[in-house]
């Protein structure tokens, strides 16, 4: 028995000797030491031994079975860090490279335009309040001098969710929930994104945005207005900008007017860009009529107001010179990465 231990240990440190990899070295471990190796099959053969002399004879055998592991282990160690190596060299970084640029973030230009504005107005004493999406078309249309039969509440026009309640087709419903707090005087802006039933093109969108404007105190005049809005057109367009007022017509205001800037572009020349006019039409705006007044709780012999709307669509397109209302919309980095 001694022999033959001897002969399969001899064996097997031979075959460890000569193993070039981890796989070649698992095979000696299972020839040797798995369920049908050579030292497995001798364990199994004990019953053939002598009672007395199978501790001894185990013992052996554990003697034998403990170096061919001790010598198993070792070599196994020595692939695995020649491996390592080898690994760490092919995988080395060259920390002189340079980095990949990380792509950071950049404000829309709806955004840049938008903080202008409120920039401007919250310089002239102003607060930007903010209102409900999904309003009630009381509060977006009757409210508002609008009454049920006006062509404004066709549904060609606005997205009903039900009767009673729509999609904000102007933030002027914003202006309505800030008379009805009680609140005077008041100076406010109030931007945020509306919703018409409009067809995409380069100049309509069903989903866009406004700031509509709202000033309500005594002895308020046109004359107010107009300074108000000049002020405005000169600190966004440039201080050579002048402005021109229309009569115009809106349900909420009276007398209402819409208000053209000079185009900035050429001087007032006429161009391109505002189409041989030399005036750009940018916002609608008027007094506040008496009777939003009264049905939102003031006192129209007492107070008076004047209010005014714009896209900021608009004067992003205008103020970037871009041309197609929907490029602001398509998330094409190289496009918005300009602003």
């Amino acid at each position: 028995m001694k022999e033959k231990l001897q002969s399969i240990k001899d064996k097997a440190l031979q075959q460890i000797g000569v193993a070039e990899g981890l796989e070649s070295l698992n095979d000696v471990r299972v020839a040797i030491l798995g369920k049908k190796g050579e030292l497995t099959s001798v364990l199994k053969s004990m019953k053939d031994v002598a009672p007395e002399d199978r501790p001894k004879v185990g013992q052996m055998v554990n003697e034998v079975r403990a170096e061919i592991e001790k010598v198993l282990e070792e070599k196994k160690t020595a692939f695995e860090k020649k491996l390592r190596e080898e690994k760490m060299k092919a995988e080395t970084i060259d920390v002189t490279l340079p980095a990949k640029k990380p792509m950071v973030g950049h404000r829309h230009p709806n955004t840049i335009a938008l903080e202008e504005i409120e920039r401007i107005f919250i310089g002239m004493g102003y607060e930007v309040v903010e209102g409900p999406e999904v309003e009630y078309d009381y509060y977006n249309f009757e409210a508002l001098n609008i009454p049920a039969n006006h062509p404004a509440k066709d549904e060609q026009d606005t997205f009903y969710i039900n009767k009673d309640i729509v999609l904000r087709t102007q933030t002027s419903s914003t202006q309505v929930h800030e008379l009805e707090k009680g609140k005077l005087p008041i100076r406010m802006i109030a931007p945020g994104r509306v919703y018409r039933s409009d067809e995409v093109d380069a100049t309509h969108s069903p989903t866009f945005h406004q700031v509509e404007g709202l000033v309500v105190d005594k002895n308020v005049t046109f004359a107010d207005l107009k300074g108000t809005l000049q002020q405005f057109a000169k600190e966004i367009f440039g201080e050579d900008t002048k402005v021109k007022f229309r009569p115009h017509h809106f349900p909420f205001t009276e007398p209402s007017a819409e208000m053209d800037v000079s185009c900035f572009k050429c001087g007032g020349k006429g161009c391109r860009f505002c189409k041989g006019e030399g005036w750009i039409e940018i916002l609608g705006c008027g007094m506040v009529h008496p009777h939003v007044l009264e049905m939102s709780g003031v006192n129209p012999e007492e107070y008076v107001g004047f209010a005014f709307g714009v896209g900021l669509e608009r004067i992003a397109l205008l103020k970037y010179e871009i041309d197609d209302m929907r490029l602001l919309y398509e998330n094409d980095a190289r496009f918005l990465k300009q602003f």
